[in-house]
């Protein structure tokens, strides 16, 4: 039967529409089981029905047409205890619902199978059998499995159908379109969909006539690739946080690496014509980064995959047209790069949407500095269809609405407004004290891995560097780069800042973050050879990486130094030598260099419960929360099928981040939050009231977060926490904090209207 499973499986995949993928499943099964009717029932949730959607056995003249009360019959009970029902014969049971118009009284044994995604049952997937019968458990398992794989086929095919309806008629889609806040705010726009350049995949192998000729014109298309890219960079200059312009200068780096330059030519010189060299590289190339689990790091391939894409369209053509842009853009696409986003004008670009990435990817990132709605991660969003349609996105709920009707259109038309008053409030609050009501000053920091130049407002605002991720400048490198070029990358990051301090945490790679000539592969890459333990069984990678630190502090002083994903105290003193190793190799070369005071991350449950013994070791200590809640809750931050689960405001978190707190101050060490929660204002209060020292974000969290500040005293805060503490989910938490935002009237920070 497996193979039965795949065949209907892919043919459901490739189904042009709703309609042609329910049939397919109906044939296909009521096949498969030797049943005399196969049906599959849908839940119209707004409705409040249950809607014969497909069947081959029973009058297809009720197609559409009968429906039955939520709740009612085999079918509402199947949907109700989300579990397969097998009966030998359905009339005799109590639930049963006779309805005659599509003839199935005549038939006596059922099987309903829910069909399930995202803890909602979509719909029934049901077998029936003129004489009582009892389905077989390989018959349950089979349509039991199937229907679990079909979830998610039949949910993208229905929303191809209601797009494609819209097309032709007056009627208006009500539901949204559901996928990853990435970047919070509202907006209402016209959709262009981020096409790819060209078709690098379906280039074929050929032989290179003449090699040179070849080389030449790959040559001149890689020089126009890194002219536009230039062209963009400068483009964005005024508009763009400056810290994230160094994602152009990685692309541009990437286009003059030896892996994807010389190695392409290398190919072609071997007799391969341009383009198919190409696609070779590019292959290799991205491979890389698609093995990686990180999401984060794994978003590269995507920019590799978009600079092979720019060089073929030069190859292929000389004269190359921008796409044109409407006034409000919604730039939508299954895989939306960074360039493709530059390349919209950015007083037309209004929204991003796309099928995949998340809150990590590159795309992400530049939308929040730019102050952009994006949701992302839209799994069910047929791309191909939107094009030139209205969209709302919702970036606060994860939300897209495509054609929205008319009630739902004036809402987010009134939510708009509001979002522009709130912006006004917010930048009213630029260049004030980032501190309470009773006068608690608490320093908000930046969080970044991009520092290329200083000129944004966001990072004048912040008040130091509370995470610089120093792994970023060796990923955008083919070797690891030299105590030279990592002082040079330090000085500046110091100097742009100085005299604020400046968090370097040293270099945190390996299992889920591999290095492309460094790679690691491990079975579990989260608790496998990462972090500081790399940096102990390489010295040398760390000395040389100190050494520069140090070195590039001499003219600054603010530099800090941070050891990430420490477990045990043993690290801490074996790391501290050999800090203290480079300091003195400094000293005897020449260098005047002072020692900068030393901290640890706190990201490992065992880092919480030797807090103390940490804190008698170092200057500072500083929670990075998406880990810790990550090991704590034994949820994979990056998986969609858990992601309901991750969450940095369960009790445990709140808990742990509070012993940390306590366990450092008992020994007078200041502590930090550099974590998601730092930037997220339902939980700014918590962490004063814990008596947190300073808090680290991105650039487009300051603002808020210091809002919220300004707006309580730490007296309210510690009431605040102490209730929050006796609570026993992330629900009640999050209840209870947006209530008491609400009620100081500052709602409008975590979701749309007040």
């Amino acid at each position: 039967m497996l193979d039965t499973l795949h065949r209907i499986v892919n043919d459901v995949n490739g189904a042009p529409d709703l309609e042609g993928a329910l049939q397919m499943i109906v044939s296909g099964v009521k096949q498969a089981v030797g049943a005399d009717v196969c049906s599959v029932y849908l839940t119209d949730f707004d409705a409040r029905t249950h809607v014969l959607k497909a069947t081959d056995g029973l009058r297809q003249e009720a197609v559409g047409k009968v429906t039955l009360p939520l709740g009612r019959g085999l079918i509402g009970l199947v949907t109700e205890r989300a579990e397969p029902l097998n009966l030998a014969d359905a009339p005799g049971h109590p639930r049963y619902l006779r309805v005659t118009e599509t003839g199935e009284t005549e038939y006596r044994g059922f099987l309903g199978v829910p069909i399930i995604q995202n803890r909602r049952v979509l719909g029934v997937l049901v077998v029936r059998q003129r004489q009582p019968r009892e389905f077989s458990d390989d018959e349950v398992t089979f349509l039991f499995t199937l229907a679990a794989q079909l979830a998610g086929a039949i949910t993208h095919a229905r929303a191809s159908c209601e797009l494609t309806a819209l097309a032709s008629s007056d009627e208006r889609l009500n539901r949204f379109l559901e996928g990853r806040a990435s970047s919070s705010g509202v907006v209402i726009g016209q959709a262009v969909v981020a096409y790819r350049l060209a078709d690098l995949d379906a280039v074929p192998d050929r032989p290179a006539e003449d090699p040179q000729a070849e080389e030449t014109k790959f040559r001149a298309a890689v020089a126009a690739v890194e002219q536009d890219l230039r062209r963009l960079k400068d483009q964005l200059a005024d508009t763009l946080p400056a810290e994230d312009h160094a994602l152009f200068d990685a692309l541009l780096l990437m286009l003059a690496s030896d892996m994807l330059v010389e190695h392409t030519i290398e190919r072609i010189r071997t007799g391969i014509w341009a383009p198919g060299a190409l696609r070779h590289t590019i292959a290799a190339h991205a491979a890389v980064f698609d093995a990686m689990e990180d999401i984060y790091l794994r978003e590269r391939a995507s920019d590799v995959r978009d600079l092979g894409r720019r060089i073929l369209m030069h190859l292929q053509s000389e004269d190359v047209t921008p796409p044109e842009f409407p006034e409000r853009t919604i730039l939508v696409g299954d895989e939306v790069s960074a360039v493709q986003l530059a390349e919209v004008p950015r007083e037309r670009l209004a929204g991003v949407v796309a099928a995949s990435g998340s809150s990590s990817s590159h795309v992400a990132i530049l939308a929040r500095g730019m102050g952009v709605p994006a949701v992302m991660g839209v799994t069910d969003l047929p791309v191909s269809r939107v094009e030139g349609r209205q969209l709302i996105v919702d970036g606060y709920r994860g939300r897209v609405y495509v054609a929205p009707p008319p009630a739902v259109l004036a809402e987010y038309e009134r939510l708009v407004g509001e979002e522009r008053e709130l912006s006004a409030e917010l930048d009213a609050l630029r260049g004030l004290a980032a501190e309470t009501l009773d006068g608690i000053e608490v320093p908000l920091l930046l969080n970044t891995g991009l520092v290329n130049e200083v000129g944004s407002q966001a990072i004048d605002e912040a008040q130091g560097v509370g995470l610089y991720r120093t792994e970023v400048p060796f990923m955008i490198r083919d070797r690891f780069p030299g105590e030279g070029v990592q002082t040079a990358n330090y000085e500046r990051v110091l100097e742009s800042f100085a005299p604020r301090p400046v968090i370097l945490r040293t270099l945190d790679i390996g299992g889920d973050k591999p290095l492309p000539y460094f790679p690691v592969v491990e079975s579990n890459p989260f608790l496998g050879w990462r972090g500081v333990r790399i940096s102990l069984d390489h010295p040398e990678i760390f000395l040389t990486q100190v050494r520069a630190m140090l070195r590039a502090s001499a003219n600054f002083n603010n530099l800090q130094i941070m050891l990430p994903m420490i477990t045990s105290v043993t690290e801490v003193d074996e790391l501290q030598l050999l800090i203290q190793q480079a300091h003195d190799e400094l000293l005897d070369e020449g260098f005047v260099v002072d020692m900068p005071p030393v901290g640890v991350m706190v990201e490992v449950p065992s880092a919480v419960y030797q807090v103390e013994e940490l804190a008698r070791r170092v200057d500072f200590l500083s929670i990075g929360t998406n880990d810790l809640t990550q090991y704590l809750l034994a949820v994979d931050r990056n998986n969609p099928s858990v992601a309901e689960i991750y969450d940095d405001l369960h009790p445990a978190v709140l808990r742990a981040v509070d012993q940390v707190v306590k366990g450092a101050h008992a020994h007078g060490k200041p502590v930090g939050v550099c974590g998601e929660l730092a930037g997220n204002p339902l939980a700014t209060a918590l962490l004063i009231g814990m008596g947190v020292d300073s808090l680290s974000m991105s650039a487009g969290s300051l603002l808020k977060v210091k809002w919220v500040l300004r707006s309580i005293s730490r007296a309210r805060a510690r009431q605040w926490l102490k209730a929050a503490l006796r609570m026993e989910s992330a629900s009640q938490i999050r209840a209870f904090m947006e209530a008491n935002l609400d009620k100081i009237g500052l709602g409008g920070l975590y979701r749309p209207g007040k």
